[in-house]
């Protein structure tokens, strides 16, 4: 195999003082089990699913409210069922680490000086969201949606709604309306929360409009919660917002104690959405039991998380990493939340956050950091990092030059973490392990507990080299189900249509023979620009729109040097040509009923769009083409309608650039 840049090897100390170090020991004091290295210990995990999940509930102390009866059924999944008969509640695992040592959350925005709010305060708050909800008859199984963005009250609104086993949904609010809705209406909600504002680029953008038309979306709402975010009195509107309530009228609530409803195991505690790509939004639910599970599993062991650390990842709520970033919270940790914009008002400012607050973990993406490198900044040189001991890195594959100027710009003694999952599971597939060294464009390893492999189109395993990504097995972290999809027709769909009972994630993955990982991209049509999956149905929609636009195809490609370009190729009406107004008009369209992170890099007028004979638009062949493949290997000319159209698209490969900036 070629020769791969060794970066970083765990010290002696740090493999010591590891959580997994830790786990390891207990196995072998409580269950006689001992394990020469992690890949043994993995591999115990993955044939011995029942007892090693069996472990996790016993070493993180589950609190069972309903002892469970059976560990793992024999359904093959998507119909798997875990801690049958078990009843227990996610946030209660939570507030069993208050502490007037530490605060829970360190908090700081654009417009915000960094803020602690403690242990004390986060529970007295939740218990009064708590009060409200149930006085406005919210029960389990009710949907609570937020349009909010990642500030400490989302943090609150998320607990509260676990608390009583009611099931909770986000939206950024940089989401157009009909992004939003089309999420929501899916759900019912019974209750919507939403600010007023928020600010960006050192803009503000007033959503009030947008809150008052998602106020009458829902037939189901039965409350609106208004929190005054972007100011200090929302301006003039808000009447117009149906069965409108006050942030400050639910934090006067009268209320006792924090309390917490037992629900199943199974029962759903939020839900997440797919990306679109073929419709509407799947919206992916996920539930109490198996996300606890996987939480304490994957911070514990892959990250080493440990009570009072100061957790940070930039994200929004509509990003499965905010879930994410909230459950460190289970491992006694402070979560850092920041909201704004990451290079605003230059690319200093994360940095300055992880002197300040100090942070020891900090989570990004991997265009982030090929930003960073592109601007010369050089966090390790111009600022003191001393607290910080690991950098997660996901949302799209991180580029050897990004483990390199990790390593060259941040600092040395650094443990780099990529790793990558997904929505569908709220959790890492494959990532860090404080046991094993750090190779240039690497994974560390497959997690514990995940019977993951690389496939060929016929279902067999590859080793070093390319294949889909499979699981063989359940995880308990995987969804319940999808909402609205109760013969699980769109979830068999999604997962298990190429190689049947067992789930295809949709990227391309390669094992090398030390088992470190490389992911190179989707193996699917889905967009990934920052870390937010994004559906080309969305685009769609939206583009269709525009009168003088007939047709569009958008594709989405990781540079080999990082990063990763999309463009739009548009077919024009008779009569249009492709003008700079029209442009224009394409990204306002884009922006404002969606987000920014909608608006492609470049818009591109052809003459025609490939289709499959059966009518379908021929998303995945293009990219495959503009990535460099051979076009008759990229797509089978028997199978194009029009294959004259491919012909632009291996000319337009050659102007592709090779990395980003």
């Amino acid at each position: 195999m070629p020769v791969v840049s060794l970066l970083w090897t765990p010290p002696e100390k740090f493999v010591e003082q590891s959580n997994l170090t830790a786990y390891a020991s207990w196995l072998k004091q409580v269950h006689g089990l001992e394990f020469r290295d992690y890949a043994a210990l993995r591999q115990w995990s993955v044939e011995y699913p029942e007892k090693f999940w069996e472990t996790i509930a016993g070493y993180f102390k589950i609190i069972w409210r309903r002892p469970y009866e059976l560990v793992m059924s024999r359904d093959p999944m998507p119909y798997t069922q875990w801690f049958s008969g078990g009843q227990l509640n996610y946030a209660e695992h939570v507030f069993r680490n208050a502490t007037d040592k530490h605060p829970a959350i360190l908090f700081r925005s654009e417009r915000h000086p960094l803020t602690a709010v403690s242990w004390a305060e986060l529970r007295e708050k939740v218990a009064a969201l708590q009060e409200y909800f149930l006085s406005a008859g919210v029960r389990p199984g009710d949907r609570i949606a937020a349009y909010l963005p990642c500030i400490p009250e989302a943090t609150i609104c998320l607990l509260a709604a676990m608390s009583i086993g009611a099931v909770w949904s986000s939206c950024s609010p940089d989401f157009g309306t009909s992004s939003v809705v089309e999420r929501f209406r899916q759900i019912e909600p019974t209750v919507l929360i939403a600010v007023d504002g928020y600010s960006y680029s050192g803009k503000k953008f007033d959503r009030m409009a947008e809150v008052v038309s998602l106020s009458k979306s829902f037939p189901s709402l039965k409350k609106t919660i208004l929190i005054p975010y972007l100011n200090a009195a929302p301006a003039s509107g808000d009447g117009d917002i149906l069965n409108l309530v006050s942030w400050a009228e639910v934090m006067s609530t009268p209320h006792g104690d924090l309390q917490f409803t037992p629900v199943d195991f199974s029962h759903p505690v939020w839900i997440l959405y797919s990306s679109g790509t073929t419709g509407i939004p799947k919206a992916i639910t996920h539930n109490h039991g198996g996300v606890l599970l996987e939480h304490f599993k994957y911070l514990a062991f892959h990250n080493d998380v440990k009570p009072g650390e100061r957790f940070f990842w930039f994200t929004t709520t509509g990003w499965m990493m905010w879930n994410y970033l909230n459950a460190t919270l289970l491992q006694g940790a402070t979560i850092v939340l920041y909201d704004g914009n990451p290079g605003y008002p230059d690319m200093y400012v994360l940095w300055k956050l992880a002197e300040a607050a100090p942070i020891h973990h900090f989570g990004t993406s991997a265009p982030y950091l090929i930003a960073c490198n592109k601007a010369g900044i050089r966090p390790g040189e111009e600022f003191n990092l001393a607290s910080l001991r690991s950098l997660s890195s996901t949302g799209s594959p991180l580029p050897p030059e990004g483990f390199d100027y990790v390593y060259d710009h941040i600092k040395k003694e650094l443990w780099l973490c990529s790793m990558s999952g997904g929505t569908d599971v709220c959790t890492a597939f494959v990532g860090g392990c404080p046991w094993l060294p750090v190779y240039e464009g690497e994974i560390q390893c497959r997690a514990l507990g995940c019977d993951m492999y690389a496939w060929d189109e016929n279902g067999n395993p590859v080793w070093n080299e390319v294949g889909e990504m499979v699981i063989k097995k359940a995880m308990p972290s995987m969804p319940v189900f999808f909402w609205g999809d109760p013969s699980f027709e769109r979830y068999k769909s999604s997962y298990f249509d190429t190689y049947p009972g067992v789930w295809r994630h949709g990227d391309w993955l390669k094992i090398t023979p030390r088992e470190t990982l490389v992911i190179s991209g989707r193996s699917d049509a889905t967009l990934n620009r920052q870390g937010v999956r994004i559906g080309t149905a969305e685009i769609y929609r939206a583009v269709d729109t525009i009168a003088e636009i007939k047709d569009s195809l958008i594709v989405n490609i990781e540079l080999p040097r990082g990063g990763d370009y999309m463009p739009l190729f548009v077919v024009m009406r008779e009569g249009f040509s492709l003008t700079a107004e029209i442009t224009a008009k394409i990204k306002q369209v884009l922006r404002q009923t969606y987000s920014p992170r909608h608006v492609p890099d470049d818009i591109i007028a052809v003459d025609d769009i490939p289709y499959t004979i059966s009518g379908k638009k021929m998303e995945m062949p293009v990219k495959n083409i503009l990535s460099g493949r051979a076009p008759e290997k990229a797509a089978n000319a028997g199978s194009v309608k029009n294959p004259g159209s491919l012909e632009f698209f291996k000319a337009f490969r050659e102007k592709i650039p090779e990395g980003v900036g």
